[in-house]
């Protein structure tokens, strides 16, 4: 081919990268990939193999850690952790030398982790390989403001962390880089198939200074995972499929173990008639075919406007043709190889099992390449539509109107990402808020960075990476918590009436007195054994009926922060005003003289939510783009809470007051020894203007109500403070829609302002690129 060919064509010569440095290391260390614990290399074993996805060679033996194995490294990890977390700035200077040292690396990890991976070198050398980078000189900054920044939080302890194969390094860095700037030592499985560039990462540990124990890196399979979430740890961090995550939810459930899980999804990409759309198509190939459309946040969902689907298609599929794809170490090349022949197999099932739409693909090389595909034409209702591909699979579908565009985005359980094209910034913004999701880009995709928070909602899990609340996955409030004694009712044979005139306390959902659809209720006794009254005992279709009324106030949480401030106010008023007769209600119902501390307490607890409720703010983060990335605070949702049993009215008070300050519905379950001073409260929320909904109280046994409550499909969080052994049950019902829980395991603790805050809202960031 001479110049002029090539300037007709614009054909790209080939650009290979030499691998022999990299394949020279791994020859070097035996040609085998193994356990990094307590600072040295173990025996190394070749259990099974690594391949180069694109050429399907041995890149090498891996060794698959065992149940023995991983207890070592946890063990190694426990003894370093006291003396790791005692000196933050230490931290801090050890982290800045990783970030260095990767630096000096940064050739040798980017050709390995295209050779482990399949993806092209100009992805892991100007992507993956830098934000890996920026992740630990950020976090080490973290490390260094700790002391002043969060004096009142420690590290966890010991964190077991799981990453997939499609970000290697760059999940590693997610994973171990928060931990360890907050004082935690790891335990770290690479996935199976890809383990490469975690050892180049862990000799850099050691030539970093990092002290033996602190950093431990176990290969294996899915039985070594699972080894390691049954293993002695305080969090485990988990990056992976939706269906892996529930079963870690479930046998984590009622450990104790802090839990953060960063899973699948099946992230809408809008465009807008008046969007620029050369602009769109191209953030299109960034949004799907990107790492082969192995990405948990991929585009994976198109939807055009219907007055330009046709242009945009014929673009687009003009641009899919003009992708090259073959030899990642080849830098002309935009597509790279699958990450396994299983996960090809999956791809082409998923597809060949598809009737719906048409199909256009552009070509693929021999092996294990998928090429890249646009199946337009679908229902918002078709397996394509609503299933997690995860490869270079695109779904399309059009809309007419911007509040239907909302609701196809909306018709998915996952809750990831999602992009909107539109030249006009007030319809851009109207859209961000109203789409469920953990991260809007607008008129860009994929924008990523160290300084603010990654992460979904629904079924693509819960929790942050990067940023403040990244950290908050990896930290607790000092102090230790006291063993929680249930308080025992006070029973009778006598019955006889403390006051003549009968009082049936009834349930309270949707702003009317409610009585219990099973028409039981229970004697409340006071000391003397005398009869206070009756309180209901709620069933699940009492809770169906509050969850109902929650999900019919969401107004209240697109409510402003001023509005919610006034009716906390006037809550507090209100209860002020009634004070000795709340006063008296709590000592006769526990027999003590806390009645009026307690209710002095609710009243100051009430107006401080009332003075956050228009305070907690959002950020704009300094992420280095032109533009702004806004963490916003939103309000979980629905959430359902099982309250204090030893405090009757502080019990509902103390969550009721951050969850509705934040823009929460609750459905709270009233202490179970002493209900009637929760069921009296509903005659204060009535003279307080709130809203029918927001506040929902239910009165019965909490162990009967709290498997249906973490069940409900429409309850987006469960807390529990409970004396009742709930914690466990909770955690594993909760799997059904993967909701956030915040149980207490049997323990009891006064929670800072900032916890309450955190547990009341989702973090949701919009990153906003300007200029021309």
């Amino acid at each position: 081919m001479n110049v002029r060919d090539i300037f007709e064509t614009m054909d790209y010569g080939p650009a290979p990268e030499d691998a022999k440095d990299a394949r020279a290391w791994i020859e070097d260390r035996g040609g085998i990939a193994g356990h990094f614990i307590n600072g040295t290399w173990s025996d190394l074993r070749h259990d099974f193999d690594t391949k180069n996805p694109a050429t399907g060679e041995v890149l090498a033996g891996v060794t698959k850690g065992t149940d023995a194995e991983v207890a070592k490294a946890v063990a190694a990890a426990r003894k370093a952790q006291p003396k790791w977390a005692k000196d933050a700035k230490a931290r801090a200077k050890i982290m800045y030398a990783i970030a260095r040292l990767m630096q000096k690396n940064a050739r040798l990890l980017a050709v390995m982790e295209t050779l482990d991976t399949g993806k092209p070198i100009r992805e892991a050398r100007d992507i993956d390989v830098p934000l890996t980078i920026r992740h630990f000189y950020h976090h080490a900054g973290f490390a260094q403001l700790m002391d002043s920044a969060l004096p009142d939080a420690e590290a966890l302890g010991v964190c077991g962390q799981i990453i997939p194969w499609n970000f290697p390094l760059l999940m590693l860095a997610w994973k171990i880089a928060p931990a360890l700037a907050m004082g935690n030592t790891v335990v770290l499985k690479p996935a199976e198939y890809t383990p490469m560039t975690a050892m180049i990462f862990a000799e850099i540990c050691t030539n970093a200074g990092v002290p033996p124990g602190v950093v431990n890196i176990v290969t294996g399979d899915g039985e070594t995972g699972a080894a390691l979430v049954q293993a002695d740890v305080d969090k485990i961090a988990f990056t992976g499929s939706t269906a892996v995550g529930r079963l870690i939810r479930e046998e984590t459930a009622g450990s104790g173990k802090a839990l953060s899980l960063e899973l699948g999804g099946k992230s809408p990409y809008i465009v807008f008639d008046d969007a620029d759309m050369d602009s769109a198509v191209e953030g299109l190939v960034d949004a799907i075919w990107f790492n082969g459309g192995q990405v948990c946040c991929a585009g994976s969902r198109l939807l055009v406007q219907e007055g330009i689907a046709d242009r945009f298609y014929a673009k687009l599929k003009a641009r899919m043709d003009a992708l090259r794809m073959g030899d990642p170490l080849d830098k002309c090349i935009d597509i790279g190889a699958i990450v396994d022949p299983v996960q090809l197999q999956q791809i082409t099932d998923m597809v060949a099992a598809n009737t719906a739409g048409e199909t256009y693909q552009s070509g693929a090389p021999e092996g294990c390449f998928y090429p890249p595909t646009l199946i337009t034409g679908l229902a918002p209702s078709d397996t394509l539509m609503q299933e997690e591909i995860f490869g270079p699979v695109l779904a399309a579908t059009t809309f007419r109107t911007p509040a239907e565009a909302v609701g196809i985005a909306n018709n998915t359980r996952y809750g990831l990402a999602a992009s909107v094209w539109t030249e006009n910034v007030n319809l851009a913004l109207d859209l961000a808020p109203k789409l469920v999701s953990g991260i809007v880009w607008i008129n860009a995709t994929n924008l990523m960075d160290a300084a603010a928070g990654f992460g979904g909602v629904r079924e693509s899990g819960f929790g942050r990476e990067g940023g403040w609340e990244g950290l908050q996955g990896y930290t607790r409030p000092k102090g230790k918590a006291a063993k929680l004694t249930p308080p025992a009712a006070f029973t009778s044979d006598d019955g006889t009436p403390a006051d003549p005139l009968d009082r049936t306390a009834k349930l309270y959902i949707g702003g009317k007195q409610t009585r219990p659809d099973g028409g039981y209720s229970q004697p409340v006794f006071n000391k003397s054994g005398k009869l206070l009254g009756h309180a209901s005992i709620a069933n699940r279709k009492d809770l169906r009926n509050a969850v109902e009324a929650m999900s019919a106030a969401k107004g209240w949480s697109k409510s402003t922060g001023h509005l919610r401030a006034q009716i906390l106010y006037y809550i507090g008023e209100n209860l002020s005003a009634r004070a000795a007769e709340f006063a008296a209600r709590i000592n006769a119902l526990t027999g003590t003289k806390q009645g009026t501390a307690e209710v002095e307490a609710a009243i100051d607890t009430l107006f401080t939510w009332a003075a956050w409720a228009d305070k907690h703010d959002g950020a704009a983060k300094g992420v280095p783009i032109r533009g702004v990335a806004l963490a916003m605070n939103e309000p979980v949702g629905n959430i359902g809470i099982l309250t204090d049993d030893t405090r009757p009215l502080m019990g509902l008070i103390d969550p009721m007051g951050p969850a509705i300050a934040m823009g929460n519905r609750i459905t709270a379950v009233a202490s179970e020894a002493f209900p009637l001073a929760a069921t009296d409260f509903y005659q204060i929320l009535d003279t307080s203007d709130v809203p029918a909904g927001v506040v929902n109280i239910l009165t019965g046994p909490h162990a009967d109500l709290a498997p249906h409550m973490a069940a409900h499909g429409n309850i987006d969080a469960v807390w529990s403070f409970s004396s009742a052994d709930v914690s466990g049950v909770i955690e594993a019902k909760s799997i059904s829609n993967l909701k956030r829980t915040w149980v207490n395991n049997g323990t009891s603790r006064e929670w800072p302002s900032s916890t309450w805050r955190a547990q009341s809202t989702e973090v949701k960031t919009i990153w906003i690129p300007y200029g021309e």
